[in-house]
C-alpha cells in the first residue's frame, strides 16, 4: 500500500487533460492523481463495437498516455469489469476517492450506479460531456422536452459554465508503477481485425488544432457549405464542416471550449451571413445535447421507436438489399459513394448520412435499427444518442422526426449536393468517365458502365410502398 494519499480519476469518454471537470476537482484534493482507463468487456463484446472506432479510441488513449507521461505519470489500463478492477486497484493503492465524468447511456448509468453503491470510498461524478446535463433543460412543469425547437429556446436562456483553467499547474500526478495496469493493447490483442482506414490526427492536441482552424474562417461559411459532400474530409480545405465529431465522441475536446470559441467567433463576425453561420453551428451543438437528453429520459429508444406505434411497421425482410446498401452497390451513385466512403474512412458527411438513412428505411423499407447498428460498427464518431436520434429522425419514428411521407429522392439529393459529381467520381470509380448529365442517373446512359449495377429498386414504386406501410400504422 502506498503511504501518500491517492485519488483515482477514471477516464472514459473524456480523453483529455484540459477543461476536464473530474480532473479539475481531483486536482483540488491534497493527494496525487492516479489516471485509469477500464477496457470494459461489456463494451468490447457489444455488437456495436468494431475495429474502426476502437482503433481511433486506442490511438486516443496513447495520446492521453503521452500527455500524462510528460507530467511524470501514465495512464493505467485496467481490463475487466469496472466494478471489480476498480475495487482491486482502490484496495491496492489505498485510494481515498474516485472521480469521473458522467455518461448518459442506459448501460453507463446502470454501471455507474452499481459502482457508486459498491465501492468503499467516496465517488464524485461530474456533468462534463454536455453544456447542460439531463434535468437542467425542462418545461415549466418539470417534464423533459420532446420537441427540439422549444428545447433549444430554453437551452439558450440558461447560463453556461465557463472553461476550467489553471488546475493542471497545481495537479499532482501519481508516478504509476509499471506493475499497475497493462500497456495499451493493439486491436489484435483485443481479438479485433486491423482497421485499414485513414484517420484524421488523433488526440487532444489534434482536436485543439482542428477547433482553431475551423474558428478562424470556416465557421463563417458553415451555414452555406456544411451540406457539401466532401470526398476527402481530412484533406479538403474547401468544406465548412468542423470535423469535430470524432473528437467529441471520445471527449478529446470539451463542449464548453467549442461553445465559447463559437461565441467568440460570433462576436468577431461583421456580416449578417457570418453570424447566421455561427448560429447554425451552435444549433448543431444543441441537437447533440437534445438527443442525449432524449436517450436519458426515454431509454426505450435504444431498442424501440420513440413513437412506439411505429414498432408495428411491417419492415421488409430483404437481406440482399441490406447487404447491397452496406457494400455500396445499390445502383444509385450517391448512395454507393457514401457507403463506400463510410467503409473506407469511418466517416461520411451529415447530409450523406441523411440520404443513405432515408434510402434504407424509405426506399428499401428496411428496419432503421439495421442501419443504426451498421453505422455504430463503422463510424469513428459513432455516438449512441446522436446516431439513434439521426436514424429515428430519418425513419420518421423518432421524437420531432421528419414526417413519414417526406422521402428523399436520391437523384435530386445527388444533383443538389454533388452538382459536379466530384463526390461520386471519387468513391465510385466505375462512373468516373461518365458525362455529367448521366453521373447521377447512370441507367439513363446509352450503355450502363461496366461493373456498375442497375438500381436495385425503383424509387417511385418504393416510395408508394413505404407510404402504404406507414399509412397502415396511422389507420
Amino acid at each position: 500500500m502506498n503511504q501518500s494519499k491517492i485519488v483515482i480519476v477514471w477516464f472514459r469518454r473524456d480523453l483529455r487533460l484540459s477543461d476536464h471537470l473530474a480532473l479539475e476537482a481531483a486536482s483540488q484534493q491534497p493527494a496525487e492523481i492516479l489516471p485509469v482507463f477500464c477496457l470494459d468487456p461489456a463494451l468490447l463484446e457489444s455488437e456495436h463495437t468494431q475495429s474502426p472506432r476502437l482503433a481511433f479510441m486506442l490511438q486516443g488513449l496513447a495520446s492521453l498516455d503521452h500527455s500524462l507521461r510528460q507530467r511524470g505519470s501514465r495512464l493505467a489500463i485496467l481490463r475487466g469489469k469496472p466494478k471489480k478492477v476498480l475495487a482491486e486497484l482502490i484496495e491496492r493503492v489505498g485510494a481515498s476517492a474516485l472521480f469521473f465524468n458522467a455518461d448518459y447511456t442506459p448501460y453507463a448509468r446502470h454501471r455507474d450506479e452499481t459502482i457508486v453503491k459498491a465501492l468503499p470510498i467516496p465517488v464524485h461524478r461530474f456533468d462534463d460531456a454536455l453544456l447542460h446535463a439531463p434535468g437542467e433543460v425542462l418545461k415549466a412543469n418539470g417534464e423533459p422536452y420532446v420537441v427540439f425547437t422549444p428545447f433549444k429556446r430554453q437551452w439558450l436562456t440558461l447560463t453556461r459554465r465557463i472553461i476550467a483553467e489553471d488546475y493542471l499547474e497545481k495537479a499532482r500526478f501519481y508516478a504509476v508503477p509499471e506493475d499497475i495496469g497493462q500497456p495499451i493493447p493493439t486491436l489484435a490483442e483485443l481479438n479485433f481485425r486491423s482497421a485499414s482506414i485513414e484517420f484524421p490526427p488523433v488526440g487532444e492536441q489534434a482536436a485543439q488544432q482542428r477547433l482553431q482552424d475551423f474558428m478562424q474562417q470556416n465557421i463563417y461559411l458553415y451555414g452555406e457549405s456544411r451540406n457539401r459532400l466532401v470526398a476527402e474530409p481530412w484533406r479538403d480545405t474547401r468544406s465548412a464542416s468542423s470535423y469535430l465529431s470524432p473528437y467529441f465522441r471520445f471527449g478529446m475536446i470539451s463542449p464548453r471550449q467549442v461553445y465559447w470559441a463559437a461565441r467568440d467567433a460570433y462576436t468577431r463576425a461583421t456580416q449578417k451571413s457570418a453570424k447566421a453561420s455561427v448560429e447554425a453551428f451552435v444549433n448543431e451543438l444543441i441537437w447533440r445535447e437534445f438527443y442525449m437528453h432524449i436517450m436519458y429520459f426515454y431509454p426505450h429508444v435504444t431498442t424501440r421507436s420513440f413513437r412506439t406505434e411505429y414498432d408495428d411497421i411491417e419492415w421488409a425482410d430483404d437481406p440482399n438489399g441490406l447487404q447491397a446498401w452496406k457494400d455500396g452497390i445499390t445502383g444509385y451513385p450517391i448512395i454507393d459513394a457514401a457507403m463506400r466512403q463510410l467503409k473506407a474512412i469511418g466517416w461520411m458527411p451529415n447530409r450523406a448520412r441523411m440520404i443513405v438513412a432515408s434510402f434504407l428505411t424509405k426506399d428499401l423499407l428496411i428496419d432503421w435499427r439495421e442501419g443504426e447498428k451498421h453505422f455504430m460498427q463503422c463510424l469513428i464518431d459513432g455516438d449512441p444518442a446522436a446516431n439513434n436520434g439521426g436514424w429515428q429522425w430519418a425513419a420518421g419514428t423518432g421524437t420531432d422526426a421528419q414526417p413519414y411521407f417526406r422521402i428523399f429522392n436520391p437523384v435530386s439529393q445527388s444533383k443538389k449536393f454533388d452538382p459536379e459529381g466530384e463526390y461520386i467520381r471519387f468513391w465510385v470509380p466505375e462512373l468516373a468517365d461518365l458525362p455529367l448529365k448521366f453521373i447521377h442517373e447512370p441507367w439513363k446512359a446509352p450503355t450502363l458502365p461496366k461493373d456498375y449495377p442497375p438500381p436495385i429498386v425503383d424509387h417511385q414504386k418504393a416510395r408508394q410502398r413505404t407510404l402504404e406501410a406507414y399509412k397502415a400504422i396511422k389507420s
